[in-house]
């Protein structure tokens, strides 16, 4: 089930949780989050500054 709210985990993270959070909002595999992240590097754009910026926007799950 999805949650409603868009924060990042304490586990199951990768590298700072953004996929994985994403993953979880949206009710998808984080797997699949991931992969289409990597395959998104593959072509011209802000992916990494996307990245970054949800890093620090997206709060940390507080439990």
């Amino acid at each position: 089930m999805a949650s409603t709210t868009l924060t990042r985990p304490r586990h199951g993270t990768v590298i700072a949780g953004v996929c994985a959070g994403l993953a979880e909002r949206f009710g998808w595999s984080p797997f699949a989050v991931r992969l289409v992240f990597l395959l998104s590097c593959l072509v011209p754009g802000p992916q990494f500054v996307g990245y970054i910026a949800l890093w620090v926007i997206m709060p940390k799950r507080p439990y």
